[in-house]
């Protein structure tokens, strides 16, 4: 979605609407997402800075669009979403990096959110206290469920 919102233009709620419509996916996690899309898009500016402060080298601009909403889509759990543990929104996103990014997207999504969250002062949780259905991604499992 917030690929879509990129390109598009369109306000967020157009966008989660015609996403919807398109893939009507797994209910469960569907109010999560949505909640996900109009945060980004409301601190768009926000994020934006902290990813540009993150990634010294490289202008958002010359990110590819994966890359680039992975990371924003990171940077909201980090700074929004103190329930999730650092660790999963990591994993998470790398994961979503080599799946749909380039050869070196895991890398280079892992070192600017890593960045971010020290810099927001997100400390690294111990991955066996994770709660129920946190679980770290695996090649065999994928991303997380639940």
């Amino acid at each position: 979605m917030l690929y879509a919102l990129e390109a598009s233009g369109d306000a967020a709620e157009v966008v989660i609407r015609r996403f919807w419509a398109e893939m009507p996916g797994d209910a469960e996690g569907r109010g999560y997402a949505d909640d996900l899309v109009r945060g980004v898009a409301a601190e768009l500016g926000a994020i934006d800075q902290r990813v540009r402060a993150a990634s010294a080298n490289w202008r958002l601009e010359r990110m590819t669009r994966v890359d680039r909403n992975l990371l924003r889509l990171g940077v909201y759990e980090i700074l929004r979403r103190s329930e999730v543990p650092r660790a999963v929104i990591l994993d998470e996103a790398v994961e979503l990096a080599k799946r749909f990014g380039t050869a070196d997207s895991g890398a280079f999504v892992n070192g600017v959110l890593d960045r971010v969250a020290d810099d927001c002062g997100r400390v690294d949780e111990d991955r066996e206290g994770l709660p129920a259905g946190w679980a770290s991604p695996s090649a065999e499992t994928g991303p997380r469920q639940g």
